[in-house]
């Protein structure tokens, strides 16, 4: 599903972490450490995104380092350890004085459903929850971790002509 006419009034992207810029699989060592995968053309995409002036921040619930020290790579802000992501994304909206109606949305599950309910515009993985793939506009052939946020880009850039 590409509802993409949405796309031209975005001003802020805002992505959950695992599930979308990784497959939401985990590495967990024997020594506890927890490591994720993630895909190179995303930080691309992002690339992308900032180029079209559009701010981006990622929003997670996940308390590993591993959030953070990704957004510091790809010179995205992160708020990580966020229980609540409704209240999450209307602080980063206010923060940057954007409407919500003016917020996109990234979310592949269930948790994700409270910035769901609030953004303008809701993208989900193909491989996303049933119920985040029923709200969502944009559906990205993409699955989590395989090139969800590059795909995004191309879509905003076309958007934007």
């Amino acid at each position: 599903m590409r509802n993409t006419e949405r796309l031209k009034d975005v001003e802020l992207v805002v992505y959950d972490f695992d599930g979308v810029m990784t497959d939401n699989r985990v590495l967990v060592r024997e020594d506890g450490l927890e490591a994720v995968f993630c895909n190179r053309s995303d930080g691309l995409g992002i690339g992308i995104i900032r180029s079209l002036g559009v701010d981006q921040a990622i929003l997670s619930t996940e308390t590993n380092p591993v959030v953070a020290a990704r957004a510091k790579k790809l010179g995205v802000p992160a708020k990580h350890a966020c229980e609540d992501k409704g209240q999450g994304l209307r602080e980063l909206a206010h923060e940057r004085g954007v409407n919500l109606s003016q917020v996109l949305f990234v979310g592949n599950d269930t948790n994700d459903l409270p910035a769901f309910d609030l953004a303008g515009v809701r993208v989900a993985p193909a491989d996303a929850h049933p119920r985040i793939l029923g709200l969502a506009h944009v559906v990205t052939a993409a699955k989590g971790g395989a090139g969800v946020v590059r795909e995004l880009a191309d879509m905003l850039a076309t958007s934007r002509k």
